[in-house]
């Protein structure tokens, strides 16, 4: 009479085990369910994507910047732009340029903005004192811009917010847009 008793007990053993691995599996089945494999693919291009260019004669770096999203037919807005140059200890840069205008914080800035598929008037970085026995191999002026999306007053005038920074499209630092 005692094997009715360890059936008993065999079945609440295995009735407890059946529930104690079913609990894992509806959040095992959810996992399969909402996961799906998807073929194919879509490029995306974000708005904005400005360009240096830079020309060397004379000891004078020309330096243009373009406003080249746009000009495929992508949605884009314009933006105003800032550039400045780095040399070594030593060199004295002047800047020149229509349109151009210098700012305390050491940056030049474009007074208009550039539109899309248009490029910034030409800034021109010029080395003024060359060190004795220095060449253009042995020292280097290194020229960095950024730009910012244009904003509007409520008359319609455009403003520069200087928080938001755009890096060929990507927004960097603070600001609202």
């Amino acid at each position: 009479m005692m094997t009715l008793p360890k059936r008993g007990l065999a079945a609440a053993a295995g009735l407890t085990l059946a529930v104690a691995l079913s609990t894992g599996i509806g959040s095992t089945f959810a996992y399969f369910t909402t996961y799906a494999e998807a073929q194919g693919g879509h490029t995306i291009t974000l708005g904005e994507r400005t360009e240096i260019t830079e020309e060397f004669g004379e000891w004078t770096k020309h330096v243009t910047i373009a406003n080249n999203a746009g000009a495929d037919g992508e949605a884009s807005r314009p933006v105003f732009v800032r550039a400045r140059a780095f040399a070594g200890s030593g060199i004295q840069l002047t800047y020149s340029g229509e349109s151009w205008e210098p700012n305390a914080d050491g940056w030049y800035y474009c007074a208009n903005p550039v539109e899309p598929g248009q490029t910034a008037p030409v800034l021109d970085v010029k080395i003024d004192n060359i060190p004795e026995g220095k060449d253009g191999a042995q020292f280097n002026v290194v020229v960095t811009y950024e730009c910012t999306p244009v904003l509007y007053n409520a008359d319609g005038t455009p403003y520069a917010d200087w928080t938001t920074i755009l890096d060929n499209g990507n927004l960097s630092e603070g600001g609202d847009e």
